[in-house]
C-alpha cells in the first residue's frame, strides 16, 4: 500500500505543477492581449506629438475645402484626433490596472509597467496640449472684411473662383461648422454623441462670399443689421443658416406687448419694430391706399389690415373658393386643437383659430415687409421658414395644415410632390390638409389637380371656379382633404 503511494505521488505532483502552469499562463493571455494592442498604439504616440508640435495640421479633406493660409491660431483640431488620444487613454489605464493586480513579482514585469506609467503621463499631458489648441480666443473677430456686393453677384463669384468646391474665408464660419465635442472627451452625451457637429444648408458652399458677409462680426458684440442678406441667403437654400454669436438689434424705443385679448386684433405700436430693412418706415404705409405702390411687397396685400377678416362670412359656392373656418371645424368638432399655416400671412388665420381654441404656427417670410414680426406682436406663433426647408415638426403630429396664396401656378411639380409628402409626414391619421385657393391658367389645373390626388387623402371639401380678376384664364382650387391610415 504505502509502495504504491510512492510510486502514484510523483505523477500527481507532475500533473498538478502542470495545472498550475496552465492557470499561469491563462491568467497572462488577457495582459498578453492587450500589451500587444499597447505596442501598437504606444509606436503612433511619438509620431502623433511629433506631428502636432511641429507642424501645421492640416484639416481632413471633406465638402468644405479651406484656404491653406489659415492660422494655427485659428485652426480647431479634428475631432478623429481627440477621439483617438482619448481611447489611448483609457487603454493605458486598464492595462495599468492589470498590471497592478498582477501579482508576478518579475523584474521584466515592473520595468514595464514603470514605463507604461510614463507613456500614460505622457499621453495626459499631449490630450491637454490639444484642449488648449482646440479652444478659439473669447475675443476673436472675424478675420474677413465686409464685403458690399448683392447676393446674386456673389453667387456667381463664388461659383467661378471655386469650381466643385468652396473656399470660406470668414474664419467665424469655420469655427462653426467644425465638430463641438463634449465636455469630457470621448465620452457621450445623452444624445449618444461624442460631439455635436452644427448644420449648415448644402446651398451656402455656392454662396460663400455672402455667408462670409453674413459670419463676419465682432463675437460678442452686436450683430450687424443684415437681416435682408441673411433672408435672400435662406430663399436660395442655404438653409439652415449657421448661428452667430453676436447680440441682435432691439428697437430702441421698444414698449412692452399688450394683453392677448387686445394684441390679436390692434394695431401694433411703430416702435415695437425695426423698420430699416423695409420700404415702409411705419405701419400706416403697410395700410394706405396711397402707398400701395411703393410697399414693398405684394402678396397678401391686406393682411397688414388687422380689421379684415376672412374665413367668417359665407360665400356663393358657385363663385367663390373660399371655405369658412367653422365649415372646416365642423368637420372634426372637437378634433382640431394644433396646427399649421403656410401662406404669406401676418397672423389673421390664426388670430381667429385661436378664439376657437385652436394654436395655430404661421409659416412666412418677410416679403419686404414686417410679417414675422407683426404675427408676434399679436401675441400669436411666427414660424420663420423658407419654402426649400423641411417642417421643424415631428412625424404625425398636427391636426391641420393651412395654404393659401403661397403655392400656384409658379410652382413646379417636383418640388410641390416634395411639400405635400413633407405636409403628409407631419399631420397625423384623419388631420386635414386645407388647401385655399391654389390658382393657376386653366390647362395647367389637371396637373396639379393629379399631385394632390396622389396623396390618396379622402376629399371632404372641394372646389374649382373661375379666377376673375385677371383675364379669365385662370382657375382656383380649394379643397379640405383628410389624411387616411397607413398601416
Amino acid at each position: 500500500m504505502n509502495l504504491q503511494m510512492i510510486v502514484i505521488s510523483p505523477s500527481w505532483k507532475e500533473e498538478e505543477s502542470q495545472s498550475y502552469e496552465m492557470q499561469r499562463e491563462s491568467s497572462f493571455k488577457p495582459v498578453r492581449c492587450l500589451l500587444a494592442t499597447m505596442l501598437c498604439a504606444i509606436l503612433l504616440v511619438s509620431p502623433v506629438t511629433v506631428f502636432i508640435f511641429g507642424f501645421h495640421i492640416s484639416y481632413p479633406q471633406s465638402f468644405f475645402s479651406f484656404n491653406a493660409s489659415i492660422s494655427h491660431d485659428q485652426f480647431v483640431m479634428p475631432h478623429s484626433l481627440h477621439t483617438d488620444v482619448s481611447h489611448l487613454q483609457i487603454q493605458l489605464g486598464l492595462l495599468l490596472q492589470q498590471l497592478h493586480n498582477e501579482s508576478s513579482e518579475s523584474k521584466v514585469l515592473l520595468k514595464f509597467s514603470d514605463q507604461v506609467l510614463r507613456i500614460a503621463i505622457s499621453l495626459d499631458k499631449l490630450a491637454d496640449s490639444i484642449e488648449k489648441k482646440h479652444q478659439p480666443d473669447k475675443d476673436e473677430v472675424s478675420t474677413v472684411d465686409e464685403d458690399f456686393t448683392n447676393p446674386e453677384e456673389g453667387e456667381g463669384e463664388a461659383e467661378e473662383q471655386v469650381p466643385g468646391g468652396t473656399i470660406f474665408t470668414s474664419g467665424e464660419i469655420r469655427i462653426y461648422i467644425s465638430p463641438k465635442q463634449n465636455r469630457q472627451i470621448g465620452k457621450k452625451n445623452f444624445l449618444g454623441v461624442e460631439a455635436i457637429t452644427p448644420s449648415i444648408g448644402l446651398a451656402c458652399a455656392r454662396m460663400a462670399t455672402n455667408l462670409d458677409r453674413f459670419m463676419s462680426y465682432k463675437t460678442h458684440g452686436t450683430c450687424p443689421d443684415d437681416s435682408e442678406i441673411a433672408q435672400k441667403l435662406l430663399v436660395h437654400g442655404c438653409d439652415p443658416l449657421p448661428r452667430r454669436r453676436c447680440f441682435t438689434k432691439s428697437p430702441p424705443h421698444y414698449t412692452k406687448p399688450l394683453p392677448i385679448n387686445f394684441s390679436l386684433w390692434t394695431q401694433p405700436s411703430n416702435a415695437n419694430i425695426l423698420w430699416n430693412s423695409y420700404k415702409c418706415k411705419d405701419y400706416s404705409c403697410l395700410v394706405s391706399k396711397e402707398t400701395k405702390d411703393r410697399r414693398g411687397f405684394f402678396k397678401c396685400s391686406d393682411c397688414f389690415n388687422l380689421l379684415k377678416q376672412a374665413w367668417n362670412t359665407p360665400t356663393n359656392k358657385s363663385e367663390s373658393a373660399e371655405f369658412t373656418i367653422d365649415e372646416v371645424l365642423s368637420l372634426k368638432p372637437g378634433e382640431i386643437r394644433i396646427g399649421l399655416d403656410f401662406s404669406p400671412t401676418t397672423g389673421t388665420f390664426a388670430a381667429i383659430m385661436r378664439e376657437k381654441n385652436v394654436t395655430i404656427a404661421s409659416s412666412t417670410l418677410n416679403l419686404g415687409a414686417p410679417f414675422n414680426e407683426v404675427i408676434a406682436l399679436r401675441g400669436l406663433l411666427p414660424l420663420y421658414t423658407s419654402i426649400g426647408s423641411r417642417l421643424p415638426f415631428f412625424d404625425n403630429t398636427l391636426d391641420i395644415i393651412h395654404s393659401t396664396l403661397f403655392l400656384d401656378g409658379w410652382i413646379g411639380a417636383e418640388l410641390l410632390q416634395f411639400v405635400l409628402f413633407d405636409w403628409d409626414r407631419v399631420l397625423r391619421p384623419k388631420g386635414l390638409l386645407w388647401i385655399d385657393r391654389f390658382f393657376c391658367h386653366k390647362e395647367d389645373m389637371k396637373l396639379y389637380l393629379d399631385e394632390f390626388k396622389r396623396l390618396g387623402y379622402k376629399p371632404l371639401l372641394w372646389r374649382v371656379v373661375p379666377k376673375t380678376d385677371k383675364l379669365g384664364d385662370e382657375l382656383f382650387f380649394s379643397a379640405v382633404l383628410e389624411k387616411p391610415i397607413r398601416g
